[in-house]
């Protein structure tokens, strides 16, 4: 019988096949990477977060290319991911990318850099906003959607609240704008802010209903705490701007509800561990680098700089050495994930090769 041989796939095939499968949620990437730069200029380590901030800035060149190349390459695979209610809403990690990395560059001076990135994370916020809910929603492949609601829709409530926290830095140029500014700021936070109660209800019926097995908890349900600490440094934001009349009617009610979500999301953080020594731990799920463990990354950085912003700005030294123990976790979680994320590109190279 003649022998058959098996060709090997050639890099490019190989990186085609990368791109075709790339996450939808792979710009957490640059929000981990963000967020922790954030968080390091918040105590001071203003060289490790420059550092961070060029590679946040990095990532997000390269993920904008790849996202391209994919669009034009696998536009059916796109769509159909957009339809897909597990990982839909990880399309919105680019509006709160852009978000982050603008406030990043605001702290180091780039204010003009940093309104062009949040001009672009609003223009995809609102195509998105609209569009992406109404794929997700309209879209019947036999199966139940609350069936399949997950920690990933809370990205839609991290997205809203990232522009408010970006555009509450902004120096308006005139008093005109300065109102529009505050209106636009209280509208992108009060937006998030009842996204984030209706997801809930979503994802709690969903447990309730369907169950949840150890193999479906995972890290994007972090996003769950991190919606809710991105809300209170949005919430910081607004308090310290500028007296405009929208952000006068608001900053009462802003003010109050900031401690509120800051104590909800320290009540969530030793549940959320929990239930990662439940999935781990006792029930062997093994724990490998997947994209979705910087959606973990993001809220852990997240909850170290709500803390260090509330501290400081209410005077609250026990909340502020919160926020710095919660710093060195943030630093330490990204540091392995990236450890796995770097360890997968080089067994993905050496196979390469050996091919």
């Amino acid at each position: 019988m003649p022998s058959s041989t098996v060709t090997a796939p050639t890099l490019p095939a190989r990186a085609d096949a990368a791109v075709a499968g790339l996450a939808p949620g792979y710009f957490a990437l640059v929000m981990a990477t963000g967020i922790v730069s954030i968080g390091l200029r918040g105590v001071g380590a203003d060289a490790a977060a420059l550092a961070l901030l060029v590679l946040a800035t990095l990532e997000a060149a390269v993920l904008a290319v790849l996202y391209g190349v994919r669009w034009l390459r696998h536009r059916e695979r796109v769509r159909s991911d957009a339809k897909n209610p597990e990982i839909a809403f990880g399309y919105f990690t680019v509006v709160a990318a852009c978000s982050v990395l603008a406030v990043g560059l605001q702290e180091v001076g780039l204010g003009l850099l940093s309104a062009v990135l949040l001009g672009i994370g609003a223009a995809i916020w609102i195509v998105l906003g609209y569009v992406l809910p109404w794929q997700v929603l309209m879209a019947r492949d036999g199966e139940p959607i609350l069936a399949r609601t997950n920690g990933s829709w809370f990205i839609w409530s991290v997205a809203s609240q990232s522009l408010a926290v970006g555009l509450s830095g902004l120096e308006p140029a005139s008093p005109g704008f300065a109102a529009v500014l505050g209106l636009l700021t209280v509208l992108s936070w009060s937006v998030g802010a009842i996204l984030y109660v209706g997801i809930a209800v979503l994802v709690i019926l969903r447990v309730v209903h369907h169950g949840i097995t150890p193999q479906q908890f995972e890290p994007t349900y972090w996003v769950a705490m991190g919606a809710l600490a991105i809300s209170v440094v949005a919430g910081a934001g607004i308090y310290a701007m500028a007296p405009v009349p929208m952000v006068e009617a608001s900053r009462g009610l802003i003010g109050g509800t900031v401690v509120l979500f800051w104590c909800f999301a320290l009540w969530q953080y030793p549940l959320l561990l929990g239930a990662g020594v439940w999935r781990h731990l006792i029930h062997r799920v093994p724990l490998r680098y997947v994209p979705t463990l910087w959606s973990m990354v993001f809220p852990l950085g997240m909850f170290a700089v709500a803390s260090l912003r509330l501290g400081t700005v209410e005077h609250l030294p026990l909340v502020a050495g919160i926020g710095v123990a919660g710093l060195v976790i943030a630093v330490l979680a990204w540091l392995a994930v990236f450890s796995g994320l770097v360890a997968t590109l080089v067994r993905g190279a050496r196979g390469t090769r050996r091919a």
